[in-house]
């Protein structure tokens, strides 16, 4: 069963079977939401998706960044994301069509932000998740 079902702009349908949310600044304790701070919280949600899904590609969905303060730090500007983190395991029927479709499935694990904690959705046909090119990323396993 899964979380949610996306069509991608392709026209190919995935399904959403594993999400994981966290604070975008939860635990900083020190400093402000700039470029490098953004850039270690990207790295290390890449990091974390790839050691929790070690056989699957990931990809992040380029985040967009607001620079709501015209005064620099010691770091720089103010750099902020989205607040709400996220790491999903996508799925979808296999890539290569010499492949049995009963024993195999592309999959395929997604990092991205969001404003809120809700569920992708297919309501949202502009959402960014949604022009994910699945076939040059994701990779065929058998079940």
């Amino acid at each position: 069963m899964s979380l949610a079902r996306l069509v991608l702009a392709s026209g190919r349908s995935v399904e959403l079977s594993e999400l994981r949310m966290s604070s975008t600044y939860g635990g900083l304790l020190e400093g402000y939401p700039c470029r490098v701070v953004n850039e270690m919280k990207i790295q290390g949600l890449l990091r974390s998706a790839e050691n929790d899904f070690p056989r699957t590609p990931v990809h992040l969905v380029p985040p967009p960044r607001e620079y709501p303060d015209q005064y620099s730090g010691g770091f720089g500007p103010v750099e902020t994301l989205p607040p709400v983190a996220c790491v999903g395991a996508f799925r979808s029927t296999a890539l290569d069509p010499s492949h049995d479709p009963v024993l195999y499935r592309s999959r395929l694990t997604v990092v991205w932000f969001q404003p809120t904690t809700d569920l992708p959705s297919p309501c949202h046909p502009d959402d960014p998740l949604t022009t994910m090119p699945w076939n040059d990323l994701a990779r065929d396993h058998e079940l």
